[in-house]
């Protein structure tokens, strides 16, 4: 197991994290590193994308710490921490469609990304509708 693998798993137990997800333009990079397969993230001004699916409540300090923490772990100026019950459905799936960096249990991770899938397109109508309605399309 890399040190880093072994860094974020220790991370998520300190905080009662149940997964943790690297999404966005940096999404793979963070995996490759968590892997081992590369030794840094590339010095770039770009954040790093992280979602996280707790056990309970985070609180703002523990959200800032993690942050923090997260940004020393991967060496990057900025981690855009995101808590998964806390955003709307289609950002979680934009979160969970990204690269798993930590799973306590993998069948909990693959239930989890199904049910936001799910949950994701019964509401697609409702949204497609109110993007119609936005751009005065009904």
């Amino acid at each position: 197991m890399s040190k880093v693998k072994q860094a974020l798993e220790e991370l998520a137990e300190r905080f009662g994290l149940k997964i943790i997800y690297g999404f966005g333009s940096r999404g793979r990079e963070a995996l490759e590193f968590v892997n081992g397969d590369r030794l840094r993230l590339d010095p770039t001004p770009s954040d790093l994308d992280v979602g996280v699916k707790p056990a309970g409540t985070v609180t703002v300090s523990e959200k800032v710490d993690l942050a923090l923490r997260l940004e020393e772990l991967f060496g990057v100026p900025r981690v855009d921490l995101i808590v998964l019950p806390e955003v709307s459905t289609f950002l979680a799936l934009e979160i969970v469609s990204g690269e798993l960096l930590f799973a306590e249990d993998p069948h909990y991770e693959a239930e989890y990304q199904l049910y936001t899938m799910r949950k994701a397109a019964e509401l697609a109508p409702y949204r497609e509708m109110k993007k119609r309605m936005v751009l005065g399309l009904e």
